[in-house]
């Protein structure tokens, strides 16, 4: 026996653990080797023996010898076979050791490594082994990174992504793809293009390529066309092979029946939402601006602010947080008046719901309310966002039925038919995509709101009923409905059973469904897990790559057959139905020996070695023999693959004789055709002979059969995809021109359904149409040639970069071979299998390109870049996209794409408009219908470019529409078309030119239903003032009328009324039968009236109705021109007994709440005059609304003479309805009958006599109706109307307010009209002359005015010099302060006028300019406000008297009621600091602002130079002027209030914190200013009108920034005591405004709660201001506050936690807490004598003593005892009382601590404090309700304390020895 098998038998005898790692390899080896073996001999996965082996691997894997290490991964595969999922716990340490010491090994090392990681994803430790790959793909050494792909690979191929999670797996790849080796790219690839099986291609790309490189994607996309069907997994884990007997046994019990498959074995769709990372949107919406933007008064911005939301939200997965408030604004946006803000607010919600799912499910249930009410909107864009919203909120699971049931019931009984219909239509759709378990049940709770819906009046609302009780049968069957239709008639029956019946499925069959076929796929794990591994590439996924084929063998090398076991069997089976695009179509190389092995019998020996013969002529006679024998065969599918390859074989394609040559074709094509299946390997073993053998002419007619034969069995596309290849790298010319011929032939065979044509298109441009011969170039244009017969002319769209001479030759064969189309039906057909499945790009074949990956977020940024040359670039950018992707792109990522482009319709660089127009056509030419859902509603903003007065812009647009209407059909566009022409802002030429082409398109159609939706348009058109607009809508509703058909008109009539309705009408009917297609037509004005009068309420059966009828017959007669009526007809007199206004339910705040208060004039739009027209016949008697509502002039002359006769006797009438009038006066204006007009202008003047009379005066809703228009059309072309509008406009500004209708007039300056500005420019002057002192405030306007020298216009400039010399008679010298920047021309023309001026005052002896202003400033000065107030100087903008605040609700009466009284002559701004002062004082709020910036002036004048006398003078005038300026807070707030500019509340702010902001003017602002000041701040600061004013948010904060500057800079005292004294209750009368929720003390409370912040600020820094403050008067202010309470009113505050007293309290303890016990001797003012002793005595005696305790002080007596006086030491008073109860309830909580643990021992030490400073006191009498263990536990925690103290104390003295012992030895030395 030699040495090393004596080592071997005593190692035998040694533990596993010390064989295992034995110092001798060879002992190592034979430990591997004898594990292994007894590995395999386990059956029992529990065996203990395993758990003791699974800890060896880690260090046997990792041995250093590589035979060894071999051995020990056989061991390990054995173990891991033997074991079950407990062995996971070793994983980690074992995979990780395999990857640092196997995966560079050997390559039996990294196949058996491979093998393991296999094992251990078998075993369930995915985590571990994934843990390990990605430590492996960082190893430096490629070679150790390509197993590891590899292994993932093929892990995730048999198991499936279900148990290999591809989230991980997609994590790792990025940084493959920019691996330096090519092998580790290649075999990253292929791993993608394995998650594209499990999950699809879209996931993946969408997760990928944005982080690869431009090449890298080309590369997979390339690979990705060859990526189809679907995976499934081929092996399964241990657990669910355990589970596999005893199916087994149960299907042998139940019976043989069909199996079905296992839950396990269906793959399930991975969903991407799962894929990718969360990402929070919350942080960058903040940064956004986002809360801003959604308040903003603009629809622009809002809309801004929430698409940056829907952008954010439009991530596949957002992390979850709090969108509470989010939705609660997108809730509000839902309801926003501007349409596209509510559009964006709603798919932001659609956006959230998809990203958030279940994490959105509380704020979906909080919005459904409001958007199933949403529903009632018909816009179409609105309405489609609005049903994908809801869809997506179900889809993400943030609904259920479940949850919306109350909410459905809601919205079925909504009394809009709409919101009824699609509710039940999203119910419908719900129900479908539910589970059949939910559907059954919560069919109890739908069923009968569908049954109630059925007897709905609309058949939309039962049709979508019908279709909610189909789906609900559809899913759980008729049973559980038979109760609840038994209700049903018969005919609703039979509707419904034809509904369920109709849906091509059926109900469900329940049990009785047809067994699932198992994947072919599936091969048995246990085989994998038993036979040797079998090594997959990864790199292999790519085409042009083969697998590696190696034949599975067990440990002793014999082939592992798959019958070997019961489970063998099975799979055998299952791999007979494995589908057919899993098949593997790539040949393994196979021996002749095993060709003839397998053959057995099928064949003669002797015809096989005649094949072999080197005699042609006995190939031939054998070839013949084999044909004669495999035609005698009846079942040639088993034999096919053995026969093509003997055959490929011998004689094989290098056979010379031609003879032989056709026979071996001849076989092949009878095989294929015969065969039932052909496989794909195969054909790959015959196609490259055969197409050899096409280009010679012998053999070329039979090859091109056997080719149309493979085409029939295995589809024309597989062949196609495996010749382009073959041709394009064969060095014979031949075989590529040949082989194209035979593609033309295989095109008009089989058609173009079965190819994929972006390849062949492709092949035909960079290889057959490139190529140097002639004949190939020929035969690729027949080629194509062929294509355009079956797609048509877009093919031309792939070949433009063709060169010119062969696009004319395509121009001919394209006419040779035109577009069939669908008529274009194929000759031969594909055998019927899966492998065949049609593969066309789209509708008409041609492929549509993905274009997502190229819109990226750089390009859609720069779309929105400022620099308008990048905006352009980047829409180029995306036209060359369309060009490379030939004009057909796939809908993907074009959503982004049109958003983007959406924005540039609105760029302000028209050029860029029009480029936008074009690209946009482009996108929905390439896009073709899917354009249409991919736009959100984007036609919308193409046609608001109509609304553009250049004509180029029009014809873009319209060019657009006409792309899209190809694209789309015109029935898709109409609804967007019909809402634009109702615009008003798409302006006349922009109707007209939409009209004409709405013309040209119905013109070539013979039916089109849904031209009725233009008919509304059309019929408003036709009374448009514009002639153009008129002609273009009448020959358009010519054609409209023409498609649509008499009945479907007649039938929409109820949407039209007024004159629109006759003009249809007449239209609709010939001349004669007019009148009685009218009479006929009553019913439908009726229910017109009807609707008008619906607010009318009960006066509708007063006449109302009837009125609004015969009002629009009257209208009707006088449009055909019936005879004139005279002033009193018959019908007058029937209803002379009636009011001439009836104000019975007029409500005039409701309507002028809907008026929009504008100073610049707009046409009256359509629907406001539709509206006017509802108002006068819903409030105006019948034949006075005739008469102003007629089309005839005379009549409305006659209304008006009805209205100037009855005015004495309406009125308060009139009053009521005064705004109704004015909107009918301002539509008189805008017509051009001179007659009418000057009527108007007659009875105005009238008018507004009788209300001065009544003391009413224009409310500011009334002046915004009807003074722009005054004021644009008083520049009329006729100078007598000029004159009265002149006189009117001065009446008006005489009775209402120069100061508010000074705007308009100033608007008028802008107008268009030259004649309007000269006579706005006069009546600039009139009121500087009049009502200067109104206006005194707006004199910076004069700027427009002085601008206006400058114009060419010789009258303007005239005026204007004229009015400045007005000015200049006023104002002096002051005038060129206002006048602004002018050139020296313009200087001059003044400076010669104001000479001129001068000349004529001397002349009239009127005195000097500027001269009665300043004489005016000096009345003010010297005689007070009563002379100035006489003279005019004090004038007020509003009238009335000085209202006080007990006044106050009173005030808006007066106002509005009382006329105003002229004032009697103007004033300019002052000039000095008194002057200022007192028009602070005395002037209007208006006024008081030019002294309030002379203040400021000086003030900063002052404070830069403080050390001036200036600052002095205005320190002593500081308390004056904060005193004025505090009267002036409640003035000019008060002012605002009424509607005026918040400007005046703006200055004085300013002025005060500008005084505060200096602490010597603060510090001179005496106690009761401060006082009136501080009150009056933090009044408004409470005020709820504030945050309603103009800027009122910024005047909030300019009240809380002065109130902290005052608080910082004013005296201390003063501050203290002020606010202190604020704490008692305010007086009522000094609050601006009334209570109306509130009561008074909860307003006492909220104005308390201001003053103690203030007084918290003022006291945190009170420790280093202590010595600042008089402590006497701030004593004496807590004194007064306490005495005022009384004891008892502070004891009850005490328990009520009052915060006022607890503040006072607070102020007194830091007090005493600074000063100590010196603060007894700041009690001056205190009276410490009084009887009783004041309450403020005791508080600082408890004070003192609670802080000595604390040792925050030390008292200078002995405690308790008191020095107030001797009454208090020998009377007690209830302060005593008071600081007993303090000390009792101090002890308490000190007791409380005690029982603590965690504060035991403070508790103690404040005990011992207690002892300490209250000797006296027994503290355990209050412990005699306490255990006595507690008392012990105290006795003996004291005695501690006591110990330690006196131990310290000890010490303490010991230390003070020492040092005084220390001090005097250095003193002696």
């Amino acid at each position: 026996m030699s040495e090393d098998e004596k080592l071997l038998k005593e190692a035998k005898k040694l533990p596993w653990e010390d064989r295992l790692l034995h110092k001798n390899w060879k002992v190592r080896n034979d430990a591997n080797i004898d594990l292994a073996a007894l590995c395999d001999s386990i059956t029992d996965p529990k065996d203990p023996r395993l758990r003791e082996f699974g800890s060896f691997f880690k260090k046997t894997v990792a041995d250093s010898n590589a035979p060894v290490q071999e051995k020990a991964l056989d061991a390990l595969i054995a173990y891991l076979r033997a074991a079950d999922a407990d062995a996971g716990r070793y994983a980690k340490e074992v995979c990780d050791a395999i990857v640092a010491k196997c995966l560079t090994g050997r390559p039996k090392t990294v196949e058996k490594s491979q093998a393991v990681f296999m094992l251990w994803v078998e075993l369930e430790a995915v985590d571990a082994f994934l843990d390990a790959m990605e430590k492996a793909i960082k190893n430096k050494v490629a070679k150790a990174v390509v197993p590891a792909i590899d292994v993932m690979f093929q892990a995730l191929s048999e198991f499936g992504a279900k148990i290999v999670p591809p989230k991980r797996i997609l994590k790792m790849l990025p940084e493959l793809f920019d691996h330096q080796d090519q092998n580790v790219r290649a075999s990253s690839k292929g791993l993608t293009l394995e998650l594209c099986r499990w999950i699809g291609k879209d996931p993946v790309k969408s997760i990928l390529f944005e982080k690869m490189r431009d090449t890298m994607k080309k590369e997979l996309e390339a690979e990705l066309v060859n990526v189809s069907g679907s995976a499934r997994p081929s092996r399964k884990i241990r657990s669910e092979q355990d589970k596999e007997p005893e199916q087994e046994a149960l299907a042998e019990v139940v019976g043989s029946g069909p199996i079905e498959e296992s839950v396990a074995d269906v793959p399930q769709a991975i969903d991407e939402y799962e894929l990718v990372d969360p990402i929070d949107i919350l942080t960058p919406l903040e940064k956004s601006g986002f809360w801003d933007g959604v308040k903003a008064t603009k629809w622009s911005e809002r809309k801004d602010a929430v698409a940056e939301l829907t952008r954010l939200a439009s991530v596949k997965r957002i992390a979850p947080g709090d969108f509470t408030e989010i939705c609660r604004t997108l809730k509000k946006l839902i309801t926003d008046v501007n349409i596209a803000v509510a559009v964006e607010a709603i798919q932001a919600i659609g956006n959230l719901a998809r990203g958030l799912r279940t994490n959105f499910s509380g704020n979906s249930r909080y919005l459904l309310p409001v958007l199933l009410e949403k529903l009632k909107e018909k816009k179409p864009a609105l309405n489609e966002s609005l049903i994908q919203t809801l869809q997506a909120m179900h889809k993400a699971g943030c609904l259920n039925l479940a949850d919306v049931v109350e909410d459905v019931k809601v919205a079925v009984k909504n009394k809009v038919p709409l919101v009824r219909s699609l509710t039940l239509n999203w119910v419908t759709y719900c129900i479908e995509t539910s589970n059949k378990a939910v559907v059954l049940k919560l069919h109890k709770d739908y069923v009968p709101i569908c049954m109630e819906s059925l007897n709905d009046g609309t058949p939309e609302v039962r049709d979508a009923a019908f279709s909610a009780l189909a789906a609900i049968a559809k899913l759980v069957g008729m049973r559980p409905l038979e109760r609840s239709l038994e209700k049903l008639d018969d005919v609703r029956k039979k509707k419904l059973s034809e509904m369920i019946g109709g849906s091509g499925s059926g109900l469900p069959s329940g049990t009785n469904s047809a067994p699932v076929q198992t994947s072919g796929g599936s091969l048995p794990s246990m085989e994998a897990s038993e036979g040797s591994f079998v090594r997959k590439s990864a790199a292999s996924m790519l085409s042009g790559k083969k697998p590696a084929q190696t034949a599975p063998v067990n440990k002793k090398g014999v082939p592992v057959k798959l019958n070997a076991s019961k489970k063998g069997d099975g799979a055998g089976q299952l791999k007979a139905l494995k589908p057919v695009e899993n098949e593997d179509v790539e040949p393994a190389d196979m021996s002749l020996e095993e060709i003839e092995s397998r053959l057995d019998s099928l064949i003669r020996a002797d015809t096989i070695s005649q094949l072999k013969s080197t005699a042609w002529k006995e190939r031939l006679e054998a070839i013949a023999a084999f044909k004669e024998q495999v035609e005698g065969i009846q079942d040639l599918d088993q034999s096919v693959e053995i026969f093509i390859r003997l055959l490929c074989v011998v004689p094989g394609w290098n056979e010379k004789n031609v003879q032989v040559q056709q026979q071996v074709i001849e076989v092949i094509t009878h095989i294929a055709s015969t065969a039932k299946k052909f496989p794909k390997k195969c054909v790959v073993l015959c196609l490259l002979g055969i197409s050899e053998r096409v280009a010679d002419i012998k053999t070329r007619a039979p090859a091109m059969k056997c080719l149309t034969t493979f085409s029939e069995a295995v589809g024309p596309g597989f062949i196609f995809e495996r010749v382009y290849k073959i041709m394009k790298e064969h060095k014979n010319p031949k075989v590529l021109s040949e082989g194209i011929l035979w593609m033309v032939s295989a095109v008009e065979d089989f058609g173009v359904s079965h190819l994929k044509l972006k390849d062949l298109i492709d092949f035909c441009k960079d290889t057959g149409l490139q190529s140097s011969a002639a004949a190939t170039r020929n035969a690729t244009i027949k080629l194509i040639g062929a294509l355009h017969k079956y797609v048509g002319p877009d093919i031309k769209g792939f070949l433009t970069d063709v060169k010119p001479a062969l696009l004319s030759a395509l121009d001919v064969e394209y006419e040779k071979n035109p577009y069939e189309g669908a008529s274009a039906v194929p000759k031969k057909a594909v055998k019927p299998s899966e492998s065949t499945l049609s593969v066309a790009g789209g509708i008409d074949g041609l492929p549509r390109e993905d274009i997502s990956g190229k819109v990226t977020p750089a390009l859609l940024k720069s779309l929105e870049s400022p620099d308008w040359k990048v905006r352009l670039e980047s829409i180029e950018a995306v036209n060359k996209i369309l060009e490379e992707a030939n004009k057909r792109i796939q809908p993907t990522g074009t959503v982004e794409l049109l958003g983007g482009l959406r924005g540039r319709l609105y760029d302000s660089n028209k050029n860029l408009v029009m480029a936008t127009l074009a690209t946009i056509g482009g996108v929905a030419s390439a896009m073709g219908p899917a354009v249409e859902k991919s736009s959100k509603g984007i036609l919308s903003d193409v046609l608001k470019c109509l609304g553009d007065n250049k004509k180029h812009m029009r014809e873009c647009t319209l060019a657009t529409l006409d792309t899209w209407v190809t694209a789309v059909q015109l029935d898709k566009v109409v609804p967007y078309i019909a809402s634009a022409l109702m615009d008003a802002k798409l302006g006349a030429e922009g109707r007209k030119d939409l009209f004409d082409w709405l013309s040209r398109q119905l013109s070539g159609l013979s039916n089109f239903s849904d031209a009725v939706y233009l008919l509304k348009p059309a019929a408003s058109a036709m009374t448009d003032k514009s002639s153009d607009v008129r002609k273009a809508a009448e020959a358009c509703m010519t054609e409209i009328l023409k498609v649509s058909g008499q009945e479907t008109i007649t039938k929409n009539l109820k949407d039209i009324h007024g004159p629109s309705l006759a003009i249809v009408l007449e239209r609709l009917r010939p001349p004669g039968a007019f009148h009685d297609s009218f009479e006929s037509a009553r019913t439908v004005s009726t229910a017109l009236a009807s609707k008008n009068s619906s607010k009318v309420g009960k006066s509708t059966s007063n006449g109302v109705l009837k009125h609004g009828n015969r009002a629009l017959s009257s209208r009707v007669n006088s449009t055909k021109g019936s005879r004139p009526e005279t002033v009193m007809t018959v019908q007058d007199i029937a209803v002379q007994s009636q009011a001439l206004l009836n104000v019975k339910d007029s409500n005039k705040e409701d309507r002028e709440r809907l008026i929009i208060r504008r100073f610049k004039f707009e046409e009256l739009r359509f629907e406001q005059i539709q509206e006017l027209e509802n108002d006068v016949v819903k409030y105006f008697r019948e034949d006075l609304q005739r008469r102003l509502l007629s089309t005839d002039f005379k009549k409305q002359v006659d209304g008006i003479e009805m209205l100037q006769k009855a005015l004495p006797s309406i009125r308060k009438e009139v009053i009521e309805l005064l705004d109704i009038l004015l909107r009918w006066f301002v539509l008189r204006f805008c017509e051009s009958n001179t007659t009418c007009l000057l009527k108007v202008l007659e009875f105005l003047p009238e008018l507004f006599d009788t209300l001065r009379a009544e003391g009413y005066t224009m409310t500011e809703s009334e002046a915004a109706i009807f003074l722009p228009c005054l004021i644009e059309k008083s520049g009329h072309n006729i100078e007598k109307v000029r004159e009265k509008m002149r006189e009117l406009t001065k009446q008006i500004v005489h009775a209402y307010s120069a100061t508010k209708a000074f705007p308009y007039i100033l608007e008028g300056l802008r107008s268009k009209n030259n004649r309007t500005r000269i006579e706005c420019v006069d009546l600039v002057g009139y009121l500087i002359d009049n009502h200067g002192t109104e206006v005194g405030g707006q004199l910076k306007s004069l700027q427009i005015v002085a601008s206006l020298t400058a114009e060419r216009d010789g009258e303007i400039r005239k005026a204007a010099l004229n009015t400045l010399a007005t000015g200049y008679k006023i104002l002096g010298e002051d005038i060129w302060r206002y006048v602004g920047k002018l050139t020296d021309a313009q200087k001059s023309m003044l400076d010669d006028r104001f000479k001129w001026k001068a000349r004529e005052m001397d002349k009239r002896k009127e005195g000097k300019p500027g001269e009665a202003r300043a004489a005016l400033r000096r009345s003010v000065r010297e005689y007070g406000s009563e002379i100035a107030e006489q003279s005019g100087e004090v004038s007020r903008s509003i009238s009335g008297p000085i209202f006080t605040r007990e006044s106050y609700p009173h005030a808006e009466l007066h106002m509005e009621r009382h006329p105003i009284p002229r004032t009697l002559s103007p004033v300019n701004g002052p000039t000095d600091w008194n002057e200022a002062l007192e028009v602070i004082s005395y002037g209007s709020p208006e006024q008081s602002v030019e002294g309030m910036k002379v203040v400021c002036h000086e003030l900063t004048q002052a404070t830069n130079d403080p050390e001036s006398s200036g600052m002095d003078d205005i320190v002593k005038d500081a308390d004056r002027l904060v005193s004025c300026l505090a009267s002036k807070v409640a003035k000019t707030f008060d002012f605002s209030l009424t509607g005026a500019s918040s400007r005046s509340c703006k200055y004085v702010l300013n002025t005060l914190m500008q005084t505060f902001q200096n602490k010597r003017l603060a510090h001179a602002v005496k106690e009761s200013t401060l006082d009136v000041l501080i009150t009056e701040l933090l009044l408004w600061l409470l005020d709820e009108r504030v945050p309603r004013m103009d800027d009122g948010s910024q005047l909030l904060k300019a009240l809380n920034v002065l109130m902290l500057k005052i608080l910082d800079n004013a005296e201390r005292t003063s501050s203290f005591v002020v606010l202190i004294n604020l704490l008692r209750p305010l007086d009522p009368s000094r609050w601006p405004s009334p209570a109306q929720n509130e009561t008074a003390a909860i307003r006492n409370q909220k104005f308390s709660d201001l003053v103690v912040k203030c007084l918290i600020k003022l006291t945190k820094v009170l420790q280093s201001t202590i010595f600042d403050v008089d402590l006497d008067r701030i004593l004496q202010s807590i004194h007064v506050y306490l005495q005022e309470l009384g004891m008892d009113e502070i004891r009850r505050r005490a328990g009520a936690d009052d915060k006022p007293l607890r503040m006072v309290k607070t102020v007194l303890h830091e007090l005493v807490k600074f000063r100590g016990t010196a603060i007894k001797g700041h009690l001056s003012m205190v009276p410490i004598d009084m009887e009783p002793q004041p309450i403020i005595l005791a508080y600082i005696d408890l004070n003192l003593q609670t802080l000595a305790a604390a040792r925050m002080l030390t008292p200078s007596g002995p405690v308790g005892q008191t020095h107030w006086g001797d009454s208090a030491a020998n009377n007690p008073s209830p302060a005593t009382h008071s600081a007993d109860s303090q000390l009792k309830q101090e002890l308490a909580a000190i007791f409380k601590k005690i029982g603590d643990k965690q504060t035991c021992s403070i508790g103690l030490y404040e005990l011992y404090r207690i002892t300490q400073l209250y000797p006296k006191v027994d503290i355990f009498s209050q412990l005699q309700n306490a255990s006595e263990a507690f008392r012990t536990y105290i006795r003996d925690g004291l005695a501690q304390v006591y110990f330690f103290y006196f131990r310290w104390k000890r010490m303490q003295q010991l230390e003070g020895r020492r040092r005084v012992y220390q001090c005097q030895l250095l003193h002696q030395l």
